[in-house]
């Protein structure tokens, strides 16, 4: 049984009480506006249909989403992979970030690659995460003398706490698998061959628990996120937008794209 695909890139797929809404923009599923109103979409149709207890949030290729790619191309290296350069859509965009965290059915995120600025946001959205030792989680934001969005502001530190959400945003260092797990920014390891198993499994736990108490479980213990998630963004949108227009970041997209360490002057 599946439901209509909201978009080219992203498919939707149920099986017994468990849908999987899978990105296909491989290798890297770099996302843009209408991929993350896709997600949303797909989302709350499962909402509506009365069966589907449980969602896993997967993705064809490499990366799990190495980054937005709004403007302009990005990096062919999933570990360079930028944020956009112009402010076009983003707006838009976040609020379809904040209509994905919106939705009732529980999500299981399968992370076999990169999950890098935007799409760690992305990966952050899910209840839970399955990753791959292979994963790496980053905030890269600062690399780019830019901010961080996605409502990783509230998303971040609700996970691993401020101080190492802190160490994330001002380093944009990458976090791999096995320090993911450590420090909460997944919830169990699984070999790569064997990761959708995995989430799958986890999501079938979720599903054999009462529906309607797991989604007014769901509500209590989410409540008021996607609102502040919405406050935080409009607050990123503001940082983003005078950062761009700063010497720093026009050298951190340089050097992203020259494969370089970036020589900030702060200006």
């Amino acid at each position: 049984m599946s439901v209509p695909d909201p978009a080219a890139d992203v498919s939707v797929d149920i099986d017994g009480h468990i849908a999987t809404v899978e990105i296909h923009r491989p290798p890297h599923n770099y996302f843009d506006v209408a991929l993350i109103r896709a997600i949303a979409k797909a989302y709350h149709a499962l909402d509506e249909e009365p069966d589907v207890r449980a969602i896993i949030l997967t993705s064809e290729g490499r990366s799990f989403c190495a980054g937005a790619q709004l403007a302009a191309p990005a990096p062919a290296d999933d570990d360079e992979a930028s944020e956009p350069s112009r402010r076009t859509g983003s707006g838009h965009l976040y609020q379809e970030a904040v209509r994905i965290l919106e939705a009732e059915t529980p999500v299981v995120a399968a992370v076999q690659g990169a999950a890098i600025g935007g799409g760690l946001g992305l990966a952050l959205s899910a209840d839970f995460r399955v990753a791959a030792p292979e994963a790496r989680f980053a905030a890269n934001f600062a690399r780019l003398g830019f901010h961080h969005g996605f409502g990783l502001t509230v998303t971040l530190p609700a996970l691993v706490g401020q101080q190492k959400a802190l160490d994330m945003l001002y380093t944009g260092r990458r976090v791999k698998g096995d320090e993911a797990l450590t420090i909460g920014l997944c919830d169990a390891l699984a070999p790569i061959e064997e990761l959708r198993d995995k989430a799958r499994e986890m999501a079938a736990e979720i599903a054999g628990s009462a529906p309607l108490a797991v989604r007014a479980i769901r509500r209590t213990m989410r409540r008021g996120l996607a609102d502040r998630v919405r406050i935080a963004t409009d607050h990123e949108l503001v940082e983003q937008d005078w950062l761009r227009q700063t010497n720093d970041f026009r050298e951190g997209v340089r050097a992203t794209a020259e494969r370089r360490n970036p020589d900030f002057t702060g200006t």
